[in-house]
């Protein structure tokens, strides 16, 4: 007779014991820690000293201290209320041409080309991305020289005339002139309203359009009714990513208007670089934010989405 070992018992491997519930409980504020850090010395700090700084009182050369001086602001508001309104005026009407020009070509992006020329058309948006700013705009100096094609087709149309009309241009040029400011805006800032317009587009399910389709809507239907409705998170968030930046931008106006076409940005530019008169520019700072906080507010209430894509 043969006889078999018994098989040994299976080994049993103990379990990890549980992290303490208050571990846990404190997982999630110590990966949000960096970012906190990051905050609170690169944007928190920051705005303590520029708030201090635009009550202080003195010169560049007897020194400057907090004295409380509240009446920069007011100071700052008056001297330089034609640049708020022109910077507002200017990156109103750029968001409204990069909203015009954008979302007709994230539509075609999103629902008219296949996928391979998809990805080429979208490289195609973000390639000014990888040359300066500053080049970009510096660019259309060229493009908006006098005497150029650009500006000769425009006379030849006449349009001129009619920009010249609105206070646009001045005579057969267009460089120096509000109209060019706009256009270096627009030019500029014109991913930054595609990029999210795409994206909202995207997220769009097709059967949606085929189900108005089989009830019988029109296609200018299925965009009013289905289409744009859905879509506006990413109008929401596309215009306040224009709006924002091209509210304090001073570049453009630097580059391509004149003494009478400059905005905020250029007036802050002066009182800190040339001026030296630095709680004027950190009262500037600051008027600016609080405006842009404040247009900013009103417009996400009145467009009543929450959802930001």
């Amino acid at each position: 007779m043969t006889t078999t070992t018994p098989a040994a018992p299976p080994q049993v491997v103990p379990l990890p014991e549980p992290a303490p519930k208050s571990r846990r409980r404190l997982t999630p504020y110590w990966l949000l820690l960096p970012g906190i850090a990051w905050l609170v010395v690169f944007f928190a700090v920051p705005m303590v000293y520029q708030a201090s700084t635009s009550l202080q009182t003195g010169s560049l050369e007897d020194g400057f201290r907090v004295t409380w001086h509240v009446a920069t602001y007011w100071d700052a508001l008056v001297e330089y209320k034609w640049h708020f309104f022109r910077s507002f005026g200017y990156a109103a009407t750029a968001t409204v041409l990069c909203l015009a020009i954008g979302y007709p070509l994230a539509y075609t992006i999103a629902f008219k080309v296949s996928r391979r020329w998809r990805n080429v058309l979208l490289i195609l948006v973000i390639a000014p991305f990888f040359t300066s700013f500053l080049i970009r705009t510096l660019a259309w100096k060229t493009i908006l020289s006098d005497g150029g094609p650009v500006v000769g087709a425009l006379d030849a149309l006449h349009v001129l005339d009619v920009t010249a009309a609105l206070g646009l241009t001045e005579g057969d040029r267009v460089l120096a002139t509000p109209l060019a400011v706009v256009c270096g805006l627009t030019y500029n800032f014109l991913p930054f309203m595609i990029l999210p317009l795409y994206t909202s587009l995207e997220r769009i399910d097709p059967r949606l359009h085929e189900a108005a389709g089989d009830l019988y809507a029109r296609p200018f239907t299925t965009f009013r009714k289905v289409t744009f409705p859905i879509s506006l998170p990413g109008v929401v968030a596309g215009t306040l990513l224009t709006f924002i930046p091209a509210s304090g931008d001073y570049i453009n106006a630097q580059l391509l208007g004149s003494p009478s076409e400059q905005m905020v940005g250029n007036g802050i530019q002066k009182q800190f670089l040339n001026v030296l008169d630095y709680p004027t520019a950190a009262a500037l700072s600051f008027i600016l934010m609080a405006l842009i906080l404040g247009i900013v507010t009103v417009y996400m209430r009145k467009a009543g989405t929450e959802e930001l894509v």
